[in-house]
């Protein structure tokens, strides 16, 4: 992708794919469903997800799979409140931005 993606967005997009699962899922797959949007790399996620953690968007907890632990995350109240804010954010911002190449296309 062209266009650079600053942190806001990175967390509203973790914030996004995490809420869609009610028991929280774990970092590989996170992963993959933010790669289906955006090229992420492993290294660039999991910071975001200490950053929301941190911030208590998110809570973190440990299931055992195939031997191992898996470390999973889910959104919490405080994680969903700022996904709504990020949601109304982007709404704005989004038409602004289609509205003003929407007039340059017409002006062009």
């Amino acid at each position: 992708m062209v266009f650079n993606t600053g942190a806001a967005l990175l967390d509203a997009i973790v914030l996004s794919v995490v809420s869609k699962e009610k028991d929280g899922t774990y970092g590989y797959k996170i992963t993959q469903d933010v790669r289906q949007v955006i090229d992420i790399s492993e290294s660039t996620l999991y910071p975001v997800l200490r950053r929301l953690q941190k911030d208590e968007c998110l809570e973190v907890y440990d299931v055992q799979f195939g031997g191992r632990n898996r470390r999973y995350y889910k959104i919490t109240a405080s994680g969903q409140a700022q996904l709504n804010l990020y949601r109304c954010e982007w709404k704005s911002y989004s038409s602004k931005i289609t509205q003003l190449f929407e007039k340059e296309e017409l002006n062009g």
